[in-house]
């Protein structure tokens, strides 16, 4: 969730924060059980859930983050993810966010947003012990990640995120309560990727709509 301000533009930063916010949050509500799904042929069955609560949680503060400077702003919303979704996912969405405002914070330019997004990518995959095929929600980081280093445009990646999530249906799980079932998982879509995927191409499609980034 990251905002260049052109000069020129007359994209309302704050205003954009709370759409990418709200737009996430409407995602998740329609994907709730579809996400639960996906967990219960892997997993506890809870994912849709979780982030339903998380991304609720942070909906009902985007006015308070909209107001704050960028960096503040994505370290809150770091912390409030790592405090309402719970689990596995919830470390993991928070440190990629908190990761992005310290790197913020150090007063490097929001325009250097790819290696910033590469730094707090290397941070997840610290937190998770988890590294690129291991069936996780990296299989769509890292290679998000990637595309932005390329500068690819974000309209045309929000078009190719999904593919990244679908890679994890060949994928046998590594990590997780999803390792236990060994080969068992391969088959089906980590719920974990599902997420990160159908978030990522929001922010993408929202930010690349408003021609702020």
């Amino acid at each position: 969730m990251i905002v260049v301000r052109d000069p020129r533009s007359a994209v309302d930063p704050s205003a954009l924060m709370c759409r990418v916010i709200e737009a996430c949050r409407d995602a998740i509500v329609v994907r709730e059980a579809y996400l639960c799904d996906l967990d219960c042929a892997i997993g506890d069955g809870d994912h849709g859930t979780n982030m339903r609560r998380g991304l609720d949680a942070l909906a009902a503060e985007r006015q308070r983050l909209a107001g704050m400077p960028l960096a503040e702003a994505m370290s809150a919303a770091g912390t409030i993810l790592v405090m309402s979704i719970g689990g596995a996912a919830g470390p993991l969405y928070g440190t990629l966010l908190l990761e992005i405002g310290r790197e913020l914070s150090t007063g490097r330019p929001e325009t250097e947003f790819p290696e910033i997004f590469q730094h707090a990518v290397a941070a997840v995959a610290q937190r998770g012990r988890s590294s690129l095929g291991e069936k996780t929600l990296l299989d769509v980081l890292y290679p998000l990640s990637d595309e932005l280093i390329k500068h690819v445009p974000l309209q045309h990646l929000a078009e190719k995120i999904q593919g990244f999530a679908d890679m994890t249906i060949d994928m046998k799980a590594m990590r997780g309560r999803a390792s236990f079932l060994g080969g068992r998982s391969i088959g089906h879509m980590d719920p974990g990727a599902a997420s990160c995927a159908l978030l990522a191409a929001i922010v993408c499609h929202e930010l690349a709509k408003a021609g702020a980034a």
